[in-house]
């Protein structure tokens, strides 16, 4: 098939579905993803949820839909989406339309597909074309597919949409064809990762029609939905064999070892188990690794002859491809078929498909992996090494990150200071990222340098929000005399820069404690826009421990005021994050009503390593999702807790 057509700046599709033109609501259903390879995989799941609605719904129209046109629309939707992470990689607008018939025209499904970097390239067909690895199908598969689709511009905006006709007219029967499978109908998703244990056959159908492109759409959904390279592999061998090949091997390239160190044989995969293992011993002798030289296409190899020992064939077709992202190369694949002098035309075309898909999730996995790294090295030297011991007091923390590998903005602190005072810091810089690893950078050896030098609770928030404001200022400063060098426009204290920098501000619950002559410890503790602190008597009463105040480095003429109390054998004193309150389940949230406080209560008659674990527990079965922010907590109460309840049990 050649070059295909693209239908630009049409201002509006014709009978194109969108909400508030009069149109039943039930019948739209939008969703925004960002974008990131797991965009496809989610877009996946968004269609199939709609459809399985809508039938639940009753609606007429959904009667004329069978698997073909679900599968379908499964493919255009995954390979749009797709498309459009690798070459906008801004957030993705998902808009799915049902349309019912009138008079001859079939019910339909039409998709659109919104992303926020419109560019436009014009289609020279004498200049040189473009690296096929950075370009998939995804056009190509919508013209296969839909009944009519096209491109929309609009300012900031582009929309690829496609009109699925409910019926098979535009499509291939579902019936197979005479003597074996139709032509073309492809693998569905529960039958691409089908297992292959034993001597599951080859799929030698046609792959140059619907079939492949349906297989390489799903493919790159299953490939990018891993953030493990190894992962990324395994799920590689197992989509190509038995699919495309009797056996495949996949290397990879160490990152950072030097240019000698040889790759890596991250698997073997046979159509028959346990031939894979007469593969390993030769493949790991001699590692493959294809010169650059031979670019990306496919290089013919050697067939190894303990590929087929015992087993009566002995000859087949090997072929290697390199694994390539961003112009790196990143590893090699081998795949062999038995019995078989080369290897067919459309096969190999997927194969290369496949190959250069393969190295887009490589590629996304390597990178989660190092900003993972970088993160929680980040993460280790922002915290302490270790929290003091308090006489009196035994201390509980729990602190987890957030899952998305990106270094947090929450941080905790509990020190030493002279007097005989001990201090302890929760707080939560506002955003995450870089930009939360500076203020943190900052904040948490201020805090300790300050309250050192012998200041008072609310003297401490004064001086850390002024430190804050000037830092803030000199910042602003320095990116306005950049924009203004480059002849933009000044940028305003207070305001996000251009340069994508921003206010630096954070929520902070500081306090100290004191021991007491007589048991006890005397406590002292500010809190500036952070959750108040709980205090938990033995006989289970929760009260507030603190008064709200404004956000750190918001508020240049403010004076922090603090609260004292005596916090007394058995005594607890509970200090959260916004990880714990804010946690979300649809639209509630975890200290709705009072939540936390009900939970803490619960917990009378505990240690603090218990209170910990239980509220910790509780915030985790607040919703089926892990938890997506930072999480932490510190509990601190008084020693002699056994003997108050000992003495309570025994009156």
């Amino acid at each position: 098939m050649g070059p295909i057509p693209l239908q630009r700046d049409i201002v509006q599709r014709p009978g194109t579905v969108l909400p508030g033109q009069g149109v039943d609501p039930r019948r739209v259903a939008r969703t925004s993803l960002p974008g990131i390879p797991q965009a496809s995989a989610a877009a996946r799941r968004f269609v199939r949820a709609a459809l399985a609605e809508w039938a639940g719904l009753g609606l007429p129209s959904t009667g004329e839909f069978g698997e073909r046109l679900t599968d379908d629309a499964l493919t255009v939707a995954s390979e749009l989406v797709t498309n459009a992470v690798v070459h906008a990689g801004t957030t993705v607008e998902l808009l799915l339309g049902l349309e019912d018939s009138a008079g001859p025209e079939p019910a339909a499904l039409v998709l659109e597909i919104t992303d926020h970097h419109p560019a436009r390239s014009v289609r020279d067909d004498r200049a040189e074309r473009p690296d096929p690895a950075e370009y998939g199908r995804g056009l190509q598969l919508v013209a296969t597919l839909a009944e009519s689709w096209g491109i929309t511009y609009r300012t900031g905006l582009k929309t690829v949409w496609a009109r699925l006709p409910g019926d098979d007219r535009y499509g291939l029967p579902d019936t197979p064809a005479a003597g074996g499978s139709a032509q073309g109908s492809g693998p569905r998703t529960g039958r691409i990762i089908a297992p292959t244990a034993g001597h599951a056959a080859r799929d030698d159908v046609g792959w140059g029609g619907r079939g492949g492109l349906s297989f390489l759409a799903e493919a790159s959904g299953l490939l990018a939905g891993q953030l493990d390279e190894d992962l990324v592999a395994s799920t590689a061998g197992g989509l190509l064999v038995p699919r495309l090949a009797d056996w495949c091997a996949i290397w990879l390239e160490s990152e950072g070892g030097g240019p000698g160190a040889a790759p890596r044989l991250a698997g073997i995969w046979h159509r028959d188990e346990a031939r894979a293992e007469l593969l390993r011993p030769a493949l790991e002798k001699e590692p493959l690794r294809l010169p650059g030289s031979v670019g990306t296409g496919p290089v013919p190899m050697p067939w190894p002859g303990c590929a087929t020992a015992g087993y009566g064939k002995a000859t087949g077709a090997a072929l290697a491809h390199r694994i390539i992202s961003g112009g790196r190369t990143l590893g090699a694949v081998l795949v062999g078929r038995e019995g078989a002098d080369h290897i067919p035309d459309d096969a190999a075309a997927l194969l290369a498909d496949f190959v250069r898909r393969l190295g887009l999730a490589v590629g996304a996995a390597r990178a989660y992996t190092r900003q993972a790294t970088i993160s929680r090295i980040l993460q280790r030297g922002l915290l302490p090494s270790k929290v003091a011991e308090i006489p009196g007091v035994t201390s509980a923390l729990v602190y987890e990150p957030g899952d998305d590998g990106v270094v947090g903005g929450d941080f905790y602190d509990l020190f030493p200071c002279p007097g005989g005072r001990w201090c302890f810091v929760l707080g939560d810089v506002q955003g995450s990222g870089p930009e939360a690893a500076v203020v943190t950078g900052l904040a948490r050896p201020w805090l300790r340098l300050l309250s050192r030098e012998g200041f008072s609770v609310g003297e401490v928030l004064d001086r850390l929000n002024r430190l804050l404001l000037d830092d803030a200022m000199e910042a602003a400063e320095a990116a306005a005399l950049m924009v203004a060098a480059a002849g933009g426009q000044q940028i305003q204290g207070g305001e996000q820069a251009q340069d994508g920098s921003q206010s630096r501000f954070l929520s902070l619950l500081y306090g100290d404690l004191v021991p007491l002559p007589d048991g006890g410890v005397r406590c002292t503790v500010a809190s500036a826009g952070h959750p108040l602190p709980l205090l938990l008597r033995p006989d289970g009463s929760v009260s507030p421990a603190a008064e709200p105040q404004v956000l750190l480095g918001i508020v240049e003429d403010v004076a922090y005021e603090s609260q004292s109390f005596e916090l007394m054998p058995g005594d607890s004193l509970l200090c959260v994050t916004d990880g714990v309150t804010e946690r979300r389940s649809g639209r509630l949230m975890f200290d709705d009503g009072d939540g936390l406080a009900r939970v803490l209560a619960g917990c009378a008659g505990l240690p603090a390593a218990g209170m910990a674990d239980r509220i910790k527990q509780a915030v985790h079965d607040f919703a089926e999702r892990p938890p997506d922010d930072d999480l932490a907590l510190l509990v601190l109460q008084v020693d002699g807790y056994a003997d108050v309840r000992g003495s309570s049990a025994g009156e």
